[in-house]
């Protein structure tokens, strides 16, 4: 039996299939029913609004938009934040043009680097030599 406190309420549970304590599923559950049925009501929202308006937090109804139980196609001001920097707002995905950009960039670099790296390492010597004495 694999136990755990929940991360909500810090209570111990059994872990098996959720990484929260029943009694905050059906919280979380009541919250995100009270969000999406606020979203449907009102659409030009933003995120802060909803969150404002349900009290569930930003970090929340964007995980439930990343699960895709909240969609946001029929939601033209709703938008939730860059999982890399957290200012730039997107629509899709989990970065922003210029996170992805960078990310990108630097996978470029690492691999040159490492390219660089074994040829440089393919000039050294290939073996290791032992002196014994007789």
């Amino acid at each position: 039996m694999n136990l755990g406190n929940c991360p909500r309420c810090g209570k111990l549970f059994a872990k098996n299939f959720r990484d929260v304590c029943g009694n905050c599923y059906q919280e979380i559950e009541k919250e995100y029913q009270k969000c999406a049925d606020h979203l449907r009501k009102n659409r030009g929202i933003t995120i802060q609004q909803l969150s404002d308006d349900t009290g569930s937090s930003v970090k929340q109804i964007t995980r439930w938009i990343r699960e895709g139980r909240i969609t946001i196609t029929n939601a033209p001001n709703m938008s939730y934040p860059c999982e890399s920097c957290g200012i730039v707002l997107i629509r899709d995905g989990n970065l922003c043009d210029p996170c992805r950009g960078r990310l990108t960039r630097d996978i470029k670099n690492a691999e040159h680097s490492e390219k660089l790296q074994s040829s440089l390492d393919d000039n050294k010597p290939a073996g290791t030599y032992q002196i014994k004495r007789i």
